[in-house]
């Protein structure tokens, strides 16, 4: 399971290995960070509000919301907290437990669900009963593998009774297929992630994903990457008038004085001379 630091420094985990049920709980400043989600999560704003970034669409969400994300997404967040704080409840529903669900009650992916966006759900009195079944079990130490998976499982059958359509997002076993490269790249150079990651989410091995790439581009994508998100920063900072410091995250640069060094190599000076 992949680990990844958000920007308060806490570590953050990709799920992928079983149901999983997390309270997400922070305090004092707002988080902002990156992830790649593995699993479809269902999600439930208990304090704060939440910005979400999708490919370059801005999704913004507050307490009481109720979410689902699809499966095979990157994502950008900044979450903000009300009182001093933030919380939510996720529900992390993987392939395994949807496997089994599949197999024991037929249940099929057999029309169309909406694109590869966040999905605002309707409160109801199931659901709200739902989450608030799950708080005294997420006050424990030690979790119930046992019914955490119950719980799972209760919640994909609420989610369908909800609205049938969610059956063709929940049981598509459908791995990502070969899609627009170019397209795809250009709405997610800002995400820092690997290259085989990149390669996976357009359908392709890393060698047919560095193939595909270099004929479009006639130069590789790590050096493409590094042109594209200092482009994107000159802009910001020269006909915008943002400061360096508030863009080289947002822009997949890790590290500050890495960022003004790249910079000052392309355009032969510091990002913070034209600023000033």
């Amino acid at each position: 399971m992949e680990c990844k630091n958000d920007r308060s420094g806490n570590s953050v985990k990709d799920p992928g290995m079983g149901p999983r049920i997390v309270l997400n709980s922070y305090s004092g400043a707002n988080i902002e960070g990156e992830a790649f989600v593995a699993d479809h999560i269902f999600s439930y704003i208990l304090q704060g509000k939440q910005d979400v970034w999708l490919a370059d669409h801005k999704y913004a969400y507050r307490e009481g919301d109720f979410r689902f994300f699809r499966r095979n997404q990157l994502t950008k967040y900044v979450k903000s907290t009300t009182d001093g704080s933030f919380r939510s409840i996720a529900v992390h529903i993987d392939q395994s437990t949807l496997r089994e669900m599949s197999e024991q009650y037929g249940l099929k992916a057999d029309g169309s669900f909406p694109p590869e966006v966040p999905i605002l759900i309707q409160s109801d009195i199931l659901l709200k009963g739902f989450v608030d079944s799950l708080v005294p079990y997420l006050q424990q130490q030690q979790q119930d593998e046992r019914i955490v998976a119950l719980k799972t499982r209760e919640l994909v059958l609420l989610l369908i009774q909800h609205n049938p359509g969610f059956k063709n997002a929940l049981f598509d076993f459908s791995e990502p297929g070969k899609i627009d490269l170019e397209a795809f790249m250009n709405s997610h150079y800002r995400y820092n992630v690997p290259m085989d990651r990149f390669a996976f989410l357009t359908g392709r091995s890393l060698s047919g994903f560095k193939r595909d790439f270099e004929k479009i581009y006639h130069i590789s994508p790590s050096r493409w990457l590094v042109q594209k998100r200092l482009e994107a920063a000159r802009f910001l900072i020269e006909e915008r008038k943002e400061k360096p410091s508030d863009v080289y995250l947002d822009l997949g640069f890790e590290d500050l004085s890495h960022f003004s060094f790249a910079y000052k190599k392309a355009f032969g000076y510091a990002p913070n001379k034209k600023y000033s």
